[in-house]
């Protein structure tokens, strides 16, 4: 599949000042077909080790970080000669190998002619306070789910993409009504590469839905592996929750949904688990739109999203057969697969700072606002033709904000306070 994250990757190998690399990410979201294919195709060869599989590499780094009894060790390993201006070294699922990540320090410092990349899931690199951690001697690069445009150009439509990218809203309004049947779609498959790689194969939805299960078991399975066992009944109770959180008109995180009387102390810790392992999504409150946004969050109050809009509507056994009744999908259980839709576009696009704004008494309330460079930007989710947003036009009145932004299942167009995007296009130029 053509992942955007590749050419992130070649840009981190013509790097001056390149730095062992961190790829970070939950668990099958594509990052060991990622290393192997950039290894593939940017490099003479690569040597790749999986320390969840080579058991006698696991404690390699435990004697001392000499670089070069390092190399000798992987040489023999790989039966590859490994040569620092040709060879990719790719450390999977890292966090196996005791100091593994350590070791990144001592490459950088002492070896920085070696390609080094090391990869693993934050289910296992989330909260391992006792390890001693690379500070400054790494760069990092996120891997999430594929993206509506990389759903698009698996699908062939690289020429849409291309369109949709420059906001080339006239053209684009000759397929609108095409793009709206492939965010059905997507909406329902979802990002996951395998995910998306049984539907390309089958065009079958019920083995989509069998994938998604199968990863949202693994998902499940790994908490009891990874996680504080103190912590792991907590963990459960707030993954088993989010759909009833996002059910809800107010999607704020309500604790009283896991158990009565539940406390926020009770459950920080689990939900930090899940947020660090990348399999939550996390928008704060903000009380006041003003730069920077982060000054004015406020902490105790958030909505929690799941890394995957397909897995949501599988957690949730959402019936295929709103995928033909007319928009049903995009106002299945409120709306809420169309928020987390959005939410997930809006990480991919590297904003500053995604939060939401509400005013004291939760009266009035905008799905998003982000901080991108200089500005602040308001963005409101339609998931109907109904586009009425009072809250919106109350925020938009009040705080004047240069840019406004509506998402909704309408073509483009723009008015004089705001601008109208349609869903599929969320990842264009804001104008």
């Amino acid at each position: 599949m053509d992942r955007d994250t590749l050419q992130d990757l070649i840009a981190w190998k013509n790097k001056s000042t390149r730095k062992p690399l961190i790829v970070r990410g939950a668990r099958q979201v594509g990052k060991t077909w990622l290393l192997k294919e950039f290894g593939r195709t940017q490099y003479r060869q690569c040597v790749y080790v999986n320390f969840e599989n080579a058991i006698t590499l696991q404690d390699m780094f435990l004697k001392d970080f000499d670089i070069n009894r390092i190399i000798q060790t992987l040489q023999i390993y790989a039966q590859t000669r490994i040569t620092p201006e040709d060879t990719l070294i790719v450390f999977d699922e890292v966090q196996a190998a005791e100091r593994g990540l350590t070791s990144l320090k001592y490459f950088c410092e002492d070896a920085p002619q070696y390609h080094v990349v090391a990869a693993g899931s934050l289910l296992g690199m989330g909260l391992h306070s006792q390890v001693s951690f690379p500070v400054g001697k790494v760069n990092f690069l996120d891997m999430r789910p594929l993206s509506f445009r990389e759903f698009l150009r698996a699908m062939n439509e690289g020429q849409l993409v291309e369109t949709l990218l420059k906001g080339d809203w006239e053209i684009i309004s000759v397929f609108h009504q095409k793009l709206v049947e492939y965010l059905k779609t997507y909406l329902y498959v979802g990002g996951m590469p395998e995910v998306v790689k049984t539907y390309l194969q089958t065009n079958d939805f019920s083995q989509v839905r069998q994938v998604q299960r199968e990863i949202l078991n693994a998902y499940e399975a790994d908490f009891s592996k990874h996680a504080p066992l103190e912590v792991v009944p907590r963990i459960q109770m707030v993954w088993r929750s989010i759909p009833s959180q996002l059910a809800k008109e107010n999607k704020k995180f309500v604790y009283s949904v896991l158990r009565e009387g539940a406390r926020a102390k009770d459950f920080e810790l689990a939900i930090e688990w899940l947020c660090n392992c990348g399999l939550f999504l996390k928008s704060q409150r903000i009380s006041k739109p003003d730069m920077p946004l982060i000054a004015y969050q406020d902490l105790p109050v958030f909505k929690l999203f799941l890394l995957d809009v397909g897995l949501l509507a599988a957690m949730t056994s959402l019936d295929v057969r709103v995928l033909i009744e007319k928009e049903r999908i995009f106002t299945e259980f409120k709306g809420a697969l169309t928020e987390q839709y959005v939410m997930q576009q809006l990480r991919l696009r590297s904003e500053d700072y995604i939060g939401y704004w509400t005013n004291e008494r939760s009266t009035a309330e905008v799905d998003f606002v982000i901080q991108r460079g200089a500005e602040v930007i308001p963005i409101e989710v339609k998931a109907e033709n109904n586009v009425r947003a009072r809250s919106f036009k109350l925020f938009c009145e009040k705080y004047q904000p240069q840019l406004a932004v509506r998402t909704s299942m309408l073509p483009y167009h723009k008015e004089d306070w705001m601008t109208n995007i349609p869903l599929y296009g969320i990842e264009a130029p804001f104008s």
